[in-house]
């Protein structure tokens, strides 16, 4: 199994007046699989019925949501963990602080080890289309596997995960994790 990748040549000028061409990367679109469709593969490997399979999905569903709306970082058996946090803006003085400061709120998933370490197996398949639509190469990954599980709760952003346990900010504009 691949990770497939185009790298398809497109003009990246803002100037309409200029042509400047670079070759873009972007993930080939996969179908999306149903819950039902992951539900009878889970009955199928594992020869509980669909019924009690099906059932116990919505009831994790359920408490992951409560929970984590309740501040938690919760664990999604097999996968890793789950969060909510928010991106905002950073004030000086504290009468400026408000809700309003919230620009989004976030999904933060962060995957256990077997998930990153199935990744870092995961050969990448590119395939190199230029401005004419004809593919010019084709490459397969040889690279190191090194994985970015998306928990920079660093970056210099403020910090507002729901699952702290101080509840401050760091200070900063920009994601918060």
């Amino acid at each position: 199994m691949a990770i497939k990748v185009k790298a398809v040549e497109r003009n990246i000028s803002f100037d309409k007046t200029k042509e400047k061409y670079a070759y873009v990367m972007l993930p080939e679109i996969y179908s999306r699989l149903s819950s039902a469709k992951v539900i009878q593969e889970a009955a199928t490997r594992s020869g509980i019925n669909r019924g009690a399979i099906n059932a116990a999905w919505d009831a994790i569903g359920e408490v992951i949501k409560a929970w984590a709306t309740e501040g938690h970082s919760v664990a999604v058996p097999g996968l890793g963990t789950m969060r909510f946090g928010i991106r905002s803006a950073s004030v000086e003085n504290v009468g400026d602080v408000s809700t309003k400061l919230v620009t989004s709120r976030r999904v933060i998933f962060v995957p256990n080890s077997d998930i990153k370490q199935e990744l870092a197996k995961t050969s990448i398949s590119i395939t190199c289309i230029d401005r004419n639509g004809k593919v010019v190469k084709q490459i397969t990954s040889n690279d190191d596997g090194t994985v970015d599980d998306g928990d920079d709760t660093n970056d210099g952003g403020s910090t507002s995960d729901g699952g702290s346990d101080s509840g401050t900010s760091t200070g900063g504009s920009g994601d918060t994790a």
